[in-house]
């Protein structure tokens, strides 16, 4: 929702749902050529404190499945940008930051300080 509207408010159109493109990113800027994953530091195996979480309960299988989200992660973002999409990921741990959402503007309209 944060994200949702801070595009809206900054007068950036998107999509939700993934418009049928490989990997169902989370918001879609068609005009911009833009696809946004936001990804959960845990989930998606980020390299933060919270990504680096081991499980507590059947470690194997929630290891092996953050490896299998990994890889998949990057496989989908291969896909789409030889599509000719700009793949942007927003991890939660960003969201945390005062000026996550400056940041995420910047990217979104492609402007080289972003990072």
């Amino acid at each position: 929702m944060k994200v949702r509207r801070l595009l809206r408010g900054a007068g950036i159109g998107y999509r939700l749902g993934g418009c049928g493109l490989p990997g169902r990113p989370d918001v879609v800027m068609k005009g911009r050529g833009v696809a946004l994953f936001v990804h959960g530091c845990f989930w998606h195996g980020h390299d933060c404190p919270r990504g680096a979480r081991q499980p507590r309960s059947n470690a194997d299988y929630w290891l092996a499945k953050i490896d299998r989200n990994r890889a998949r992660d990057g496989r989908v973002a291969a896909e789409l940008a030889a599509a000719g999409w700009r793949v942007l990921t927003l991890w939660e741990c960003e969201q945390k930051r005062p000026d996550w959402g400056e940041r995420l503007l910047a990217e979104v309209r492609g402007e080289a300080d972003a990072g």
